[in-house]
Formats: structure tokens, sequence, C-alpha cells
């Protein structure tokens, strides 16, 4: 795996480095599009409604009120506070089952990136043993995020989550009825339940979609139902490249800590649930790094549904990404994947 970026978690008055990696990743056979007479590949050209064609480098951001439109450059999404920030922050410890699990987004495993790694086990241990869970703010890929940050095994997993206003409410007529479920009713579906009840065991499970999609792919390959792939690109690069600190006196930054929280309630003001955490200048430990925030380069699954997928191109990059162009000659492997359809 490769890191997305690294950093630090800010725990209280103790900081942790970290390097952060994606937990999950996708499965799905990758197609792309082609011309149904000629098989040519095809490809996106950004244009204007002026008809323009427009070079990434000369596109800027915009919001549309209906009535006017106030245009966002570089610069001033630059200018915007937390943009660059490497430090994931815990505002607060929770109870694990309080926090709902359908306001989990994308998953990232946390690696420990110091000498010692025994500021990452303690919270780790801490995490477990109090059955809590660090609610945290991050920045990730010029957005900044609330999160989770739980014990997944050995290792600590920072998971996204949607904010309060992103859920929506359940507000269905048909629940307002009363319904008569009698007793009988219900014994029977419990029984049900108990008959097929067992432990769930993820890896049991497949997605047989993508499994015959590759079948058909093998078989039309074998058939020599194909075309050279050397024929129907055109060229491109593509290339990407990605890599702590140590904890100082770990005792007296936690004592630090519980010594300020306790100073703040005793006080009567409460700073906020973003503050609290203590600022980033006076936290012991090792700084951190901020030469790895580029985004998770988008990886294939292994398995049957990941057969050397040609690389990605304009129609499948990010909005954010630079046009890639696919490289000037790459032989057709007999196994290889169509691309996604974008």
């Amino acid at each position: 795996m490769r890191s997305i970026w690294k950093g630090s978690i800010a725990f209280g008055l103790v900081n942790v480095p970290i390097k952060v990696y994606a937990a999950t990743e996708t499965h799905d056979v990758s197609l792309h599009q082609v011309h149904g007479e000629d098989k040519g590949r095809i490809r996106y050209k950004r244009v204007c409604e002026l008809g323009h064609e427009v070079e990434f480098a000369d596109i800027q951001r915009a919001y549309d009120d209906g009535d006017k439109t106030v245009v966002l450059t570089a610069d001033d999404l630059k200018s915007l506070p937390t943009e660059q920030s490497h430090e994931i922050e815990v505002l607060e410890f929770v109870p694990t089952d309080q926090v709902d699990p359908m306001l989990f987004e994308k998953s990232y495993y946390l690696e420990p990136d110091s000498r010692s790694p025994k500021a990452y086990v303690l919270l780790r241990r801490t995490l477990e043993e109090t059955d809590r869970t660090a609610i945290v703010s991050f920045t990730l890929r010029q957005k900044t995020r609330l999160g989770a940050l739980r014990v997944h095994g050995d290792v600590l997993l920072l998971q996204g989550l949607l904010w309060g206003d992103e859920v929506r409410a359940a507000d269905f007529t048909a629940l307002d009825e009363n319904v008569k479920v009698s007793a009988n009713e219900l014994k029977m579906s419990s029984s049900l339940v108990e008959s097929m009840s067992t432990d769930f065991e993820p890896e049991k499970f497949t997605d047989d979609y993508q499994a015959q999609l590759q079948q058909l792919i093998d078989a039309k390959l074998e058939a020599g139902d194909d075309v050279d792939t050397s024929d129907t690109f055109a060229a491109s690069d593509d290339d990407d490249d990605s890599e702590g600190g140590d904890v100082i006196d770990l005792m007296a930054a936690l004592r630090a800590s519980v010594d300020k929280n306790r100073a703040s309630k005793g006080g009567g003001s409460r700073s906020g649930s973003a503050s609290g955490s203590g600022s980033a200048g006076k936290r012991t430990g090792g700084a951190a790094d901020d030469t790895d925030d580029a985004p998770a380069p988008k990886t294939r699954a292994s398995g049957t549904a990941k057969k050397a997928a040609p690389k990605k191109t304009e129609s499948d990059s990010d909005e954010k990404a630079p046009a890639k162009k696919a490289p000037a000659k790459r032989a057709a492997p007999r196994k290889t994947s169509a691309k996604k359809a974008s």
C-alpha cells in the first residue's frame, strides 16, 4: 500500500505521528468506451459553452446562484484556513455505540510514523479499554471533514463521517398506520431469524456480476473477438510518487492535558468542541510532515475481477486531476480487462 499523506493525531498536548492509507478498494472490472464502428477509444474534450476548447490549467471553479456567478480562483481556495492541514485533531471521545454506522464514509488505516510507536499504542489501548471512539476533524483533498477514530484489530482506523445535516429524516406516512402483528407471527418470524443466524464472514460472499463479466471477457479473448490495444489507444503517461518524529516525555504531556481540561472546566468556560485539544504549538512530539498530501491513487482489487486493466484516462479521471494520456505503445495482453465505462 502507498500512503495518501502523513501527519499527526493531536491527542491533547500529545502528537501521535501517523501515515494514512486507504483501507478499501474496488474490485469492479474496469471498462471504457469505444466507437462501435472502428473500435477507436472515446475521449472527451473540455469545451466551454462559448465554444472554446479549454486546457485544464485554465479551468476555474465557480458558484451560480441562478442569477449571478462567482468565480473562485486557485488563490481564493488556498486562502481557506485548514486547506493543507496535516493534523487529525481529536475533538471529543464518545461511547462507541452512539456513532450510527449510517454516518460512515470511506475508511483509512493509520500507521505509526515515529521512532517509538508508544503514543500510538497508548491511544489505541485507551480507546479499547474505555470503549470510546474519538470524534476528529481532518483535512483531505482540500476539504475539512469530520471523522471517527476507532480501533480495528491492532490498527487505528479513521472513518470519514457525514455531517449531521447531510442525513435525511425518514418521514414516511405509511409508517404512521397502526399495524397489528400477532404473537404467533412474531414468534414464527423470530424462529426464521434464529434458523438463519450465524457469524458474519464477509469473505464468503462474492460479487457474481463482476465474476461473470470477467468470464465473458475471457471467453471473447479466447474466441479471438478482440482488437489490438495499440491500435485503439492513443498516447499517455501515468506516474505517482509518495513516505517521523519522536514523542517526548509522554506522561508529562498527558498530565498537562488533563490539568488544562480540569482548569478549563473549573473556570466555568467551555471552549467548544474543536478546542480543548490544545494548540499545536504546545504539543510535544514530532512535527507533522507536509510532503504527502496527494490524493490516494485509485487501485484495483485482486481476484477474478482484476486482470491488468489499461491505464486511467481523461474519461475516468477526477475532475481536479489533469488529463492523462495513454502510453504510446502497449501490447494488448490476452487477459486484459476492458476499462470501466464512464
